[in-house]
């Protein structure tokens, strides 16, 4: 990237954020799946801090056994630790890790970067709660990380356990309630679940506000869907919406961009055109307020199907964008993300299209 970063610094000048490193991730074969989510994690800066102080505050001897936590961690401290303000970082350790963990990402097939940001966000979870379950019973251990995230799990003597909040929790996390009015009585029945990200269906020529407007529209169940009612104790015919209770800080939104072809025996792209916006807000589909979000990252798929293409992630960093496309890392121009809404013609050249979207809380900003 020798050539590319002097140009990028040439371009930025004395406009170049101070403290801030802009690195491409070496691609190991097909593993830019994996690259274009960890640049937009990266610049997910509450994460990216958060993610640094644990590295700082767990540093453990050598022999210590690594897992996807440490191997993370450990890539983004020596990214942000460079002298250089840009170059390249070979991502190596985090790859053999991941490919290890998960025999899904082993060999060198394309791969689906929402599945992998599923399993990371997961995984990393995972290892926060185990660690956060070694140390409960620690005096030490402070009355904050042991908020509740969501319904009570039973445990298996019959006690309710609060879950933990890790900070993956705090910055991903949401809460979405499902509603279900029984229209012989009119009893609504709600249950509430937590999401990481949401995965909205699309249609041609709509916008990621249509998108929600749809997700949370409401559905008749009747005929053999009908639904059992507590209080009629009968199935009866109901009416169900899906709507988000609590907004996470960070909205993570993924669009079903590939659709099972039933006589085809396959998946097939979608490449319709989804405006997803600047700024976005959450009007039809939360409970109480509007909560505001502003878009800094969008993962792009790069192809015409599911099983071949190529990722590349665009970045939102101090008022600048840019494109990161595995060892390149380029400026852009704000407006040059609407070429990646997708197409309004099924048949057209233009297969570049944002497949996950990243916005972060203005409120959580102090923005708004």
């Amino acid at each position: 990237m020798g050539a590319a970063g002097s140009r990028l610094e040439k371009a930025l000048g004395d406009q170049f954020p101070e403290g801030e490193r802009y690195f491409g991730l070496e691609n190991y074969g097909n593993t830019c799946y994996c690259n274009s989510v960890l640049q937009a994690l990266y610049f997910c800066v509450p994460f990216r801090e958060q993610l640094l102080d644990y590295y700082a505050n767990n540093k453990k001897p050598g022999d210590a056994e690594e897992n996807i936590l440490t191997c993370l961690a450990d890539l983004f401290t020596q990214i942000n630790s460079q002298k250089k303000k840009t170059g390249v970082i070979a991502p190596r350790r985090f790859v053999q890790r991941v490919k290890k963990q998960n025999e899904i990402f082993r060999g060198y097939m394309h791969q689906d970067a929402h599945e992998f940001l599923n399993f990371l966000l997961n995984e990393l979870v995972d290892i926060l709660e185990k660690e956060s379950n070694a140390v409960k019973s620690s005096p030490e251990t402070s009355p904050s990380e042991k908020i509740a995230n969501g319904p009570k799990n039973p445990e298996a003597n019959g006690v309710n356990k609060e879950p933990l909040v890790t900070w993956v929790h705090k910055n991903f996390q949401g809460i979405l309630t499902n509603e279900t009015r029984c229209l012989r009585c009119e009893t609504v029945t709600a249950r509430d679940e937590t999401f990481l990200d949401l995965s909205l269906d699309i249609e041609q020529n709509s916008s990621i506000t249509s998108c929600l407007k749809n997700f949370s529209s409401t559905e008749t169940l009747h005929a053999e869907d009908k639904f059992f009612c507590d209080k009629c104790c009968s199935l009866q015919e109901a009416q169900k919406r899906m709507k988000i209770k609590k907004p996470p800080q960070v909205l993570v939104i993924h669009l079903k961009r590939f659709k099972y072809i039933e006589h085809l025996s396959r998946y097939k792209k979608l490449s319709y055109r989804v405006v997803f916006p600047l700024e976005l807000k959450l009007s039809n589909t939360m409970e109480d307020t509007d909560s505001e979000y502003s878009l800094f990252a969008v993962v792009v798929h790069v192809g015409i199907g599911p099983n071949h293409g190529h990722y590349v992630s665009l970045v939102k960093s101090h008022d600048h964008w840019l494109c990161f496309d595995d060892d390149n890392v380029e400026m852009i121009d704000e407006s040059a993300v609407q070429t990646f809404f997708g197409s309004a013609n099924e048949y057209t050249n233009n297969t570049d299209h944002g497949y996950i979207l990243f916005y972060e809380s203005l409120a959580a900003n102090g923005k708004s």
